[in-house]
């Protein structure tokens, strides 16, 4: 008899969510994870002191709002398993040194107030922006939750319209390409291109033009959702689901084989030599880099291109800490209140400077000019630390392998310690009410999660040939491993990418398919 009808690999949320759809439709779900902790990117930890809870990786939920998993509350998260979000009213907002600020407000007449201060025909362009975003969103949002389109159809579906076109162009122009275009004021380009950088890529990147419009798109509509308790608050009420339907989740099991019955995968070796069999499947968090080793049946030209698919350039370092009190920006909002945003983006002197900080990282260098960004989520959350305390995430990209030879592991401290300085910068009373810290590398990242190969917290770079149904490669933008039936891929690397999407949702849709179940009756 089989261990479980469905094995899943990782217990990142694109896993669970794919596990928890299937588990509802009524199968066995076994859940298992190398860690001792469940969540992959979505996890909330105490690394620093007791009762200072911290997201590890993603620290708000943006783009999963959209999908039907929450927008309808597919799997009862929010109605019966207690997950709950918050949404300020600003998502983002940019902070120059000389106490300038930009807020981005979920209202589209309040942030061009905001960018009048500027410029007025900035201000005037973005509403005109605003409404073209939100006029593209519904076709945008329909392609992220579900398995894409063909890349020829999808291009020759497009080029049937001159909106299609005007999509399509705006697809291939980089960030910096769109800035120059729609703005005149450096600090309002460099506000909006900077949202590039959280894609981990360069405004000057081609093919990043469109990030704007969908961050912009859902940022108006759905806000950045600040779940409360923390990020793993997700990766809690999945595995509720789970569990609450006959699953298992296993922590401490390291899958070194997925092996198949000499039709379809049939089942999983564990480090420990524990073999484990399945009835219908296995979905798997494999990344393209390590796939060829766990599953030694993978046709040879299927390993070799999930081998050579890009890492991005701009690996990510990030800083959690402890603080003893809430942050005091110097900055002031225009009535002289107190900052409060999601993310604050501590913005470097020129957008110039922004653009050569992502330049240096493609040779390997450290950029010459900090990109820190901050979240103070006990802002909007206060439960995430002891009363009267706050915490802080802060990130800023470095390459993975240091060309100064040294180790990542004797550095990082010292990195940790850059930015909090630059920080300062920025924010009168830090570091003096730093409690404590706990920073991650690159290397640490690839620690965390097999998916976060080199520090690529998207799994892969996110190209134009990385991208949609070529995500990570032609052969695996399906989900479907070729030569290997019922083996199922889910993670950062496959489309829609990198960030808190819900992913695992198509990967659900696909396995359901071949398992003769209807989708969309699938209930919690």
């Amino acid at each position: 008899m089989a261990d479980a009808d469905i094995i899943i690999i990782g217990s990142g949320h694109n896993g669970l969510v794919a596990g928890a759809y299937l588990a509802c439709a009524g199968k066995s779900v076994l859940v298992l994870e190398r860690n001792e902790w469940h969540g992959g990117g979505v996890v909330s930890r105490e690394l620093t002191r007791p009762g200072f809870r911290h997201d590890q990786h993603s620290m708000s939920h943006i783009f999963i709002q959209g999908n039907p998993l929450l927008l309808n509350d597919d799997l009862g998260l929010k109605a019966k398993y207690g997950l709950r979000y918050v949404f300020p009213d600003v998502p983002m907002m940019s902070v120059w040194e000389d106490g300038t600020t930009l807020p981005l407000h979920r209202d589209p007449a309040k942030s061009a107030e905001a960018i009048a201060r500027f410029s007025q025909k900035d201000a005037a362009t973005f509403l005109r922006m605003s409404e073209q975003a939100a006029g593209w969103l519904p076709m945008i949002q329909a392609g992220l939750y579900s398995p894409p389109m063909p890349l020829g159809a999808q291009t020759a579906m497009m080029d049937q319209s001159a909106e299609g076109r005007e999509i399509m162009r705006t697809m291939g122009v980089s960030t910096f390409d769109l800035m120059e275009e729609l703005f005149e004021h450096d600090r309002v380009k460099a506000h909006f291109g900077r949202v590039a950088g959280e894609n981990l890529v360069s405004p000057d990147e081609k093919a990043t033009g469109i990030g704007a419009y969908v961050f912009l798109g859902f940022l108006e509509k759905f806000g950045f959702g600040v779940p409360v308790g923390g990020s793993g608050s997700l990766t809690n009420a999945l595995i509720a689901c789970i569990e609450d339907h006959g699953g298992t989740v296993r922590s401490g099991c390291e899958v070194c084989e997925v092996f198949s019955d000499g039709s379809k995968a049939a089942g999983v070796v564990l480090d420990n030599g524990e073999r484990l069999t399945c009835a219908d499947g296995i979905i798997g968090a494999l990344h393209p880099h390590i796939l060829p080793d766990i599953v030694p049946s993978v046709p040879a030209i299927v390993a070799k291109n999930a081998r050579r698919t890009h890492i991005t350039d701009a690996a990510c370092f990030t800083v959690h800490a402890a603080l003893d009190a809430p942050m005091q920006f110097k900055a002031k909002n225009a009535d002289g209140s107190d900052l409060s945003a999601v993310m604050y983006e501590l913005m470097p002197g020129s957008y110039e400077d922004m653009r050569r900080a992502f330049d240096e990282l493609r040779y390997g260098n450290f950029s010459p000019t900090p990109l820190v960004g901050v979240g103070q989520l006990t802002q909007h959350d206060p439960s995430r630390a002891p009363e009267g305390k706050a915490i802080f995430h802060a990130w800023d990209y470095v390459p993975y392998q240091r060309k100064d030879g040294r180790d990542w592991d004797e550095a990082k401290g010292e990195f940790a310690e850059k930015m909090i300085r630059r920080m300062g910068d920025f924010i009168e009373n830090v570091p003096q009410v730093v409690l404590d810290y706990h920073c991650d590398s690159p290397v640490d990242m690839e620690r965390t999660s097999p998916s976060f190969f080199r520090g690529d917290l998207h799994g892969i770079a996110t190209t134009t040939y990385q991208s949609g149904s070529h995500r990570p490669t032609p052969e695996l933008g399906g989900y479907r491993v070729p030569g290997v039936d019922r083996l199922y891929l889910v993670g950062p690397f496959q489309h829609p990418g990198g960030g808190v999407f819900g992913a695992g949702r198509a990967t659900a849709m696909v396995m359901a398919e071949d398992l003769g179940i209807d989708f969309d009756e699938i209930r919690p």
